[in-house]
């Protein structure tokens, strides 16, 4: 049998629940490990009780009822300020709220293979070196793919 590296805990936010197990599949499919919650608040209340470094990535949606994603991302960056985070919104005119996130990706308008780039890079910056780095572009994203 061989060794398997441990695998990576994404921390997934959305209110709606087909779309949260559509999200969960894609992701568990390709390795990680998924906790989802459809709401912001049980998101914190997760992250308050988790050992610090036990969650690779908060991936959450942007427009949720309660607390929007920007909110989540702000506070969850209190609670473990080296976690990755990524906001995914349907309404891509939202991106200027996304100043607490990592990186932004607009619902619907990304394949599942940059969905994936996307995650990977972010997951693999927690723990590498920190860089000053906005957002990763599709051709950052492909050249990385291509290098690993």
């Amino acid at each position: 049998m061989k060794t398997m590296r441990p695998r990576k805990t994404i921390l997934c936010v959305e209110d709606n629940e087909q779309v949260l197990s559509v999200r969960k599949f894609l992701l568990e499919t390709r390795g990680y490990r998924v906790v989802g919650m459809e709401s912001a608040a049980a998101a914190l209340e997760f992250l308050q009780e988790a050992l610090p470094g036990s969650v690779d990535l908060l991936m959450a949606d942007l427009v949720m009822p309660g607390m929007d994603g920007n909110e989540l991302i702000r506070r969850a960056k209190q609670l473990m300020p080296g976690l990755p985070a990524l906001l995914v919104s349907g309404t891509v005119t939202q991106f200027d709220r996304a100043a607490a996130a990592d990186a932004f990706l607009p619902k619907g308008a990304c394949a599942p293979a940059e969905v994936l780039d996307r995650i990977r890079i972010l997951v693999a910056r927690k723990r590498g070196p920190k860089k000053q780095v906005q957002s990763v572009g599709i051709a950052e994203a492909q050249e990385l793919a291509v290098a690993s």
